[in-house]
């Protein structure tokens, strides 16, 4: 690679930080070759220790999911919710089906909340008029004179006028999402009590009352979410379609190998007892299918097998190793071996130290999934894509809503208020015969997603109807804590894959280890000098942006990493090597986290 030495003036030195997270503060660190017009060298860095596995040890494991929501400040429902899986497993509690209904109900709105909220108010400000006028203004040019092929859906002329209707506080689109996201916090708060720490979810099932007018004031307002929804898709279709064809080249921004992990969501009372033993079974009958995809191929869909995989490097990050520690799990309950970097034998050893990019650069570590020969640095595509495309292949959900057919998914969206029966479908992605998962695409799936949740939740609200009209109002089952356990929750955080891994011993917490999609998506290079996906979709990225290096914006490069869903910047600074601030570049205050 050329050096900066070699070519001072043709390498701009770019700095994200801080992003707030739920593990800290992103910080992303770019070199620019404007030579080559693509990014050279990226790092990926988090200031900021949290130590939630340190002192969630010797605690009560029933306050395992009112501490662990505090994780995050957007997705804290879904640690909560990841949380009282691990603790079900380890009490051997079942909830009754309506208390899983009344679960599901809430995580799907909690989907279509901070999707919509990201989506619409976060990253449409990327493609909004007034940044594609100070990023690529021939772009916008053609906006205007580009015709919507799906106008008649979304009610936007041009594409300029979809760009427009995204500009922050005043585009006429952005308005109304965030109107959406008022309703989608209502429905959340209508079936676990608060948002975003939930007041009545607990290992056993919910403390909800759930009556007919409960879910009457639910699905309300679920109906004209999904009005507003028929807007969303085809708006970004034509949208993200459009860049594709006004910048040849441009699915190269932000793309990386196909890398995707899944760990399910929206579990299906009929079939789950949250045994360890029937994981896989339960585990293929979720709404979400989990899954593994590597270069567009569905490597495992089994939980078992996705358990037993995972691995925690350390990397480039600030921990001493616990090789040579007492591991807490030798073999799972089904008498597998566990690997002493798995999370149940973690141990968090912080060791705080300078940054160097050339050694240790951050707190966050490198987990990998080992498929038997290399250890995987997996991406969530931001939660979305991956969902999809592992529930697409799996084939294995149809409830009439949602149909996996084996290389897409069907959405079918009843008539609404103005709007008629609506049919979408996501289909895997692929440019010139491979697949495909890069910027574009991830926000891509981010807008189906949308309806793919809101298709779910009018699913659940009919099962937990019939449930209340049946008499079968139960919504918790007594359960006690044993001496010693071992267990684990898996489900999908907004932005990808969730998983608490608990140790019991004597009646309490010997050892406990939460992975949201930031470690994941956010991992430095490990061990064998392999980047993490933020890194790994940055390096190598193409610049389109029209501007010269002088007032740079960096554009491509924000959506690239924007499109991971990572927690958000409220402010950019770009740099040069000497430490000149070029540009000062403020973005709406951050909505989420995680």
């Amino acid at each position: 690679m050329t050096t900066s030495k070699e070519r001072p003036r043709e390498l701009v030195e770019m700095a994200w930080d801080p992003i707030t997270r739920i593990v800290g503060s992103l910080g992303i660190y770019a070199k620019i070759d404007f030579a080559a017009r693509e990014v050279a060298e990226c790092y990926s860095t988090s200031s900021i220790f949290r130590g939630y596995s340190i002192f969630m040890k010797g605690k009560d494991p029933r306050d395992a999911h009112f501490i662990t929501s505090r994780i995050c400040g957007i997705c804290g429902d879904n640690h909560a919710t990841c949380s009282v899986y691990a603790q079900n497993m380890a009490y051997g509690a079942r909830p009754p089906a309506l208390a899983e209904w009344i679960i599901n109900l809430g995580e799907a709105a909690e989907y279509m909340f901070d999707h919509n909220i990201y989506q619409e108010n976060l990253v449409g400000v990327d493609f909004c008029e007034k940044m594609v006028a100070a990023t690529n203004p021939g772009v916008l040019e053609l906006a205007e004179r580009t015709e919507c092929p799906h106008a008649a859906e979304h009610g936007f002329r041009t594409i300029a006028d979809i760009m427009r209707s995204l500009n922050p506080l005043e585009g006429e689109f952005y308005r109304e999402a965030l109107m959406m996201s008022r309703l989608t916090r209502e429905m959340f708060c209508l079936m676990e009590g608060r948002h975003v720490h939930p007041s009545t979810l607990y290992p056993g099932g919910v403390g909800t009352v759930a009556t007919v007018q409960l879910f009457t004031d639910y699905l309300t307002r679920l109906m004209r979410y999904v009005e507003f929804v028929k807007k969303v898709v085809p708006m970004h279709d034509d949208l993200f379609d459009f860049f594709y064809d006004a910048l040849p080249g441009y699915q190269q921004v932000g793309r990386r190998r196909v890398l995707l992990g899944c760990w399910g969501s929206l579990n299906d009372p009929e079939h789950c007892d949250f045994t360890y033993q029937n994981m896989d079974d339960w585990g293929r009958r979720m709404f979400v299918t989990p899954g593994v995809v590597v270069d567009g191929n569905l490597v495992t869909n089994g939980l078992v097998d996705i358990n037993l995989g995972i691995r925690i490097l350390l990397g480039s990050s600030y921990y001493d190793d616990w090789a040579g520690q007492e591991p807490f799990v030798t073999h799972d309950p089904l008498g597998n071996p566990v690997d002493m970097r798995h999370p149940w034998n973690q141990h968090t050893i912080p060791r705080p130290q300078k940054r160097d990019f050339k050694d240790k650069y951050s707190w966050v570590m490198s987990p990998r999934w080992f498929d038997g020969k290399d250890l995987l640095p997996l991406d969530t595509g931001g939660g979305p894509i991956a969902r999809l495309w592992s529930t697409a292949l799996s084939g294995k959900v149809d409830i009439g809503y949602v149909k996996a057919t084996g290389h897409s998914v069907q959405i079918n969206l009843p008539r609404t208020a103005t709007r008629p029966e609506t049919t979408f479908e996501w289909k895997i992605p692929t440019y010139q015969g491979e697949p495909l998962s890069n910027a574009l695409e991830r926000d891509r799936a981010r807008s189906y997603f949308q309806a793919y949740a809101a298709a779910c939740a009018l699913y659940f609200t009919e099962r937990a109807l019939d449930e209340v009209r049946r008499g079968r109002t139960q919504t918790w089952e007594p359960f006690e804590v044993p001496e010693e356990a071992v267990s684990c929750g898996f489900t999908e955080a907004v932005r990808g894959v969730l998983s608490h891994h608990m140790v019991i011993r004597n009646g309490r917490i010997a050892n406990y280890h939460p992975y949201p999609p930031t470690p994941w998506n956010a991992s430095v290079r490990d061990v064998y000098g392999v980047p993490g996906p933020y890194e790994d979709a940055v390096q190598n990225t193409p610049i389109f942006e029209e501007n010269p290096p002088d007032a740079f914006k960096g554009i491509d490069i924000m959506r690239a990493v924007r499109s991971f869903d990572p927690c958000l910047p409220c402010g950019v600074h770009m740099y040069l090597g000497g430490g000149k601030e070029l540009r000062k570049l403020h973005t709406p205050h951050a909505f989420g986290a995680g």
